[in-house]
């Protein structure tokens, strides 16, 4: 009797663990399955950068966006419906994530190439946010793969948790910690701020009302940002804003972060020394940009038999 119950025990553990490792994402999870899959969408990202530099940051910021909303699992493309309350009028999106169209081809491309529909739209964001970096001459990283989509979307939820360009240091390292990421993750992935634009409204307070910030920088942007009226007019993060290199945090350095929340990582707090090495250390800000976007990357994906491999990245199957 004992024999037995130990044989059922031992089966019911090894159906547990080939779950977990099925559960489980993985860098080859495409490899057999469609192994021309991650070929095509770095072809698709290229040319979409060649088009426009400034689409590799905004693919990175999708993918940004989608993790830190329930996690993983391409929430963030859904489209308003009945039952969908869209996370792209979310404060943090609305009239600002863009890309959607990049991604809609990449999917196109995808599932031609693989003959149905196998590649996730969770895993085409984390991976056309890899190689939009490496277009823009970052590192590259191994993505794990194999998360599933979403089959709701919370604007609630984008509203709750997407860090705003307002914060200060104690609530941006709240804000990641929530995400099960820490003060390392959260001045390596602001680092990403290296690439890219943001919109007049987001830094209007900081340049007419702060005092931590460099007059010449400042009467730079009060420039194409005035007191009232051009809240889309853009400005850069950095002076190459699609070269990813370590200019962001030199800026940080000499009073220049155009967002409240940038300045706020070398404001004589906790990180001011890591954004001090990133400055003068390219090579290590990219190990480490690398390390936490594939932290990033494992915030609660939907795997094994949950969500679904949407057909369209706009709509629940």
């Amino acid at each position: 009797m004992a024999s037995r119950s130990f044989l059922f025990i031992y089966v019911l553990v090894m159906f547990s663990l080939a779950g977990m490792a099925f559960s489980d994402l993985s860098d080859d999870f495409y490899d057999h399955i469609c192994p021309k899959a991650l070929p095509t969408i770095k072809r698709v990202v290229e040319d979409a950068v060649r088009k426009e530099r400034r689409m590799g940051a905004s693919l990175l910021r999708l993918h940004f966006h989608d993790c830190f909303v329930n996690g993983c699992d391409a929430s963030i493309l859904l489209d308003q419906t009945s039952t969908i309350n869209s996370e792209k009028t979310s404060r943090a999106n609305n009239n600002s994530a863009r890309g959607f169209e990049v991604i809609d081809k990449i999917k196109s491309e995808v599932d031609k190439i693989c003959g149905r529909p196998v590649v996730s739209c969770a895993d085409i964001l984390a991976v056309a946010a890899r190689d939009s970096v490496v277009a823009l001459h970052g590192p590259s990283w191994k993505v794990k793969l194999g998360r599933r989509d979403s089959t709701t979307a919370s604007r609630t939820a984008a509203n709750d948790n997407i860090p705003t360009p307002f914060m200060d240091l104690p609530a941006l390292i709240k804000n990641f910690k929530k995400q099960g990421l820490d003060e390392e993750d959260l001045v390596a992935l602001s680092g990403g701020h290296t690439l890219g634009f943001a919109q007049c409204f987001t830094f209007r307070n900081r340049i007419y009302n702060e005092t931590n910030i460099d007059p010449t920088f400042r009467r730079q942007r009060q420039a194409n940002c005035p007191r009232s009226g051009g809240d889309s007019n853009l400005a850069p993060f950095d002076p190459t804003p699609a070269l990813f290199d370590s200019k962001y945090f030199s800026d940080l350095r000499s009073k220049k972060g155009l967002l409240h929340s940038d300045q706020a990582l070398f404001s004589g707090g906790k990180t001011d020394d890591l954004v001090e090495k990133y400055s003068k250390n390219l090579k290590m800000f990219s190990k480490d940009f690398a390390e936490s976007m594939i932290k990033m990357g494992d915030i609660k994906p939907l795997t094994g038999k949950r969500g679904q491999i949407r057909v369209n990245c706009r709509k629940v199957n």
